[in-house]
Parts: C-alpha cells; structure tokens; sequence
C-alpha cells in the first residue's frame, strides 16, 4: 500500500482557515451585541484525513463534528482529543446507535421517538448519560430529517421522560437559499428555541441552537446561534472515499 504523505500547503492552507473563520465568529458575535465567549466553532471533520485535522486541533479547536459513526470510530484513535468535545451531527440509524453512545460527547441528530428510545436503552445498557440535540426540519424538506416545528414540542416532551437521556437544545440545517430566506429560517429558530426554553420543560435544557454552516454560519450567529458547524471552509473540498 503507497504511504500517505500530507500536504504541507494544504495543512498551513487548514490552519489559515480555522484562524480566519474563528476570527470572523467572534467578530459577528459582537456586532450582534453579544459576548466573544457566546458561540463555538465546531469543525466537521466528515472525509478529512487527521494529517489535516490535528493541526487545527493543536492550534486551539476544542470542538469537532463528524458525521458517521463508522469513519469517527475509524480515525478517532488517531487524533489529537485531548481536551476536545466531539458530536456527532449525521442521520444516525437505530442499528448504529450502540456504537456511538458513549463514545461522543452529545448526538446533534435526533429526529424520532424510535431514535432516542434505542439511545435511551443503549445508554442505561452502557450506564452512561447522552447529551442530544433534537433536529428540526425548519423548511419541511421531504429529503431531509428531522422533527417538523409543529410536533417539536411533543417530541421533546416524550424523549424528556426516557432514562440516560438529557436533551440539550436543538439543531436545524435549513434549505439552501437566499441570503435574507436563510436569515428568515434561522429567526425562526431561535424564536422556537426562546419560546421552548422560557416554559421550563421538565428535563430540557436549552443551552444549544446549533445552526449555520460554511456558507452562511455569520448570518446563524447574528441570529442566535451558539454553535455554527463548519466543514468545507476550513479543510476545502471533501473529498470522497
């Protein structure tokens, strides 16, 4: 098998963009009035090899995303995590959910009762507590999963009486679109997070609003956002295997 030798460019080139962009987070938080310290830059690490990945993380990351359980379990073993929260924010299937709990710090993608009843008992099985997020389909998009915002609130209302389940707040990916559409989703969000949080539901946090991405994450953190997930814009294109 050929030795895979990294690019010295492209990893200065990575290391270039988690600087820039974390930089342009902190910069948006505050004109949005609030504090540097508000939102977290979680890098997805979906296809990159950890020759790209660990110097972002020796430089100051502290939070990363993956999307399959397979190729986290597969690389995790090779970076550098000391410090590090790790989230899974891709579709999880039931039959991969034992794998993953306890192996992540908290799961971004729950969308179904079905999904957090095979987390719940996964979870009391392993003895361990998992931290969810509970995905919204903010645009109805029949492609997409997630929770619609009319069932929302049953949804977290079920999954908060399961055992070794703490639901942390929500995640939403919304459609691809404008500029002002985009921020219209994302107001929308955020509005259903406050609402949600000012009722005090038993045993739902809302601490977390994960939304925005590489292309629009500075419209997310102006409109609330405490976490923006951002893949491509730091590590370039995936690259597929």
């Amino acid at each position: 098998m050929e030795r895979f030798i990294p690019d010295e460019k492209r990893i200065q080139q990575t290391v270039d963009n988690y600087r820039r962009i974390k930089n342009n987070v902190l910069e948006t938080a505050v004109k949005a009035g609030r504090s540097e310290k508000d939102v977290r830059l979680m890098c997805v690490t979906k296809t990159v090899d950890a020759a790209y990945i660990n110097p972002v993380l020796d430089d100051g990351a502290d939070l990363i995303g993956e999307n399959r359980v397979q190729e986290y379990l597969g690389k995790r073993d090779s970076l550098h995590l000391n410090g590090v929260e790790k989230h899974l924010i891709g579709h999880l299937q039931t039959n991969k959910v034992r794998q993953i709990v306890g192996e992540v710090d908290m799961i971004e993608s729950v969308d179904s009762l079905h999904l957090a009843r095979e987390i719940s008992k996964q979870s009391v099985k392993k003895d361990v507590i998992s931290n969810i997020l509970v995905e919204v389909n903010i645009g109805q998009e029949e492609s997409k999963s997630g929770i619609f915002l009319e069932g929302l609130e049953e949804l977290l209302c079920e999954i908060a009486e399961l055992e070794n389940i703490k639901v942390k707040g929500l995640m939403t990916i919304p459609p691809i679109c404008s500029g002002s559409e985009v921020r219209k989703y994302f107001e929308i969000m955020h509005k259903t997070f406050i609402d949600i949080r000012d009722k005090n539901l038993d045993n739902i946090n809302m601490d977390i609003l994960s939304m925005g991405m590489s292309g629009d994450y500075e419209t997310a953190v102006a409109e609330g956002s405490n976490i923006v997930r951002v893949g491509s814009a730091i590590f370039g294109a995936r690259q597929y295997f």
